[in-house]
């Protein structure tokens, strides 16, 4: 009797499924190689775009502080020039107001016109705010120059009835008419545009609702808070704002 030789069977002949196992742990692993090299990418990616942001925001903040300096330089130019003209004007303590009391401007209570007496003071006041805003490239980093009325706490009637409201509007109008009419044609601050090609300057009324003195008791106390405030606002927000976004930035990044 012959004996048949036994015939061999593979091992994947005896496990039918472990070919298929293994392309599917192949194919897995490659998945997550993919999956791995795309988060990295996604993490550079995500990386380079905070820095570009974080270059964006510190470029805008150099712009804004670049901004404030030159509104700083502006009012201090401004001060000193009127000082070597014998007019005292005042600037606030951050610097974006200059400040124009009664004294040269002689607005008794109720009324808004400028005196024959004051308006010499009142043009000379015009002719260094062209002069001081118009070197250089000062405009593009305005945004507006606000001129604003400010009367006393005291009662009035008239302006339709208005009062307070209208008194320091029509004081702030009288002003800006006033330098339209007496400055010449290449100091007329109407020419003046911010980058927007908007008119740089405006004009508006507080009544007594911005005093300089709250408790207005004297004579002395009423005059002081009879005032035209010349108000200088740049393009951009504060840079205390910019700081914050740029913090957040910080915490953020990778």
């Amino acid at each position: 009797m012959r004996l048949g030789k036994s015939k061999e069977v593979s091992v994947d002949e005896e496990n039918p499924y472990w070919m298929s196992f293994s392309d599917i742990m192949s194919a897995l692993l490659v998945i997550f190689i993919l999956a791995s090299v795309i988060l990295i990418l996604q993490l550079m990616e995500k990386e380079t775009e905070l820095d570009r942001r974080q270059d964006q925001f510190k470029q805008e903040l150099e712009e804004l502080k670049a901004a404030e300096q030159v509104r700083r330089t502006i009012l201090d130019e401004a001060v000193e020039a009127l000082r070597k003209r014998g007019i005292k004007v005042e600037v606030s303590e951050n610097h974006t107001v200059l400040s124009i009391p009664d004294d040269l401007l002689g607005f008794k209570s109720g009324v808004f016109e400028i005196d024959t007496a004051y308006q010499m003071d009142a043009l000379q006041i015009g002719k260094v705010i062209n002069e001081v805003i118009s070197r250089e490239d000062r405009v593009e980093f305005l945004d507006t120059i606000f001129i604003e009325g400010h009367t006393d706490n005291r009662p009035l009637q008239g302006f339709m009835g208005k009062g307070n409201w209208g008194l320091s509007t029509f004081r702030a109008i009288s002003l800006w008419q006033f330098w339209g009419s007496e400055l010449s044609p290449n100091e007329q601050l109407a020419r003046l545009k911010n980058k927007d090609g908007k008119p740089l300057f405006s004009v508006s009324g507080y009544g007594e609702t911005r005093p300089v003195l709250v408790d207005q008791q004297t004579e002395d106390d009423f005059k002081r808070n009879r005032r035209i405030d010349i108000r200088f606002t740049i393009r951009r927000p504060d840079s205390a704002q910019y700081e914050q976004v740029r913090e957040r930035l910080e915490e953020v990044k990778p």
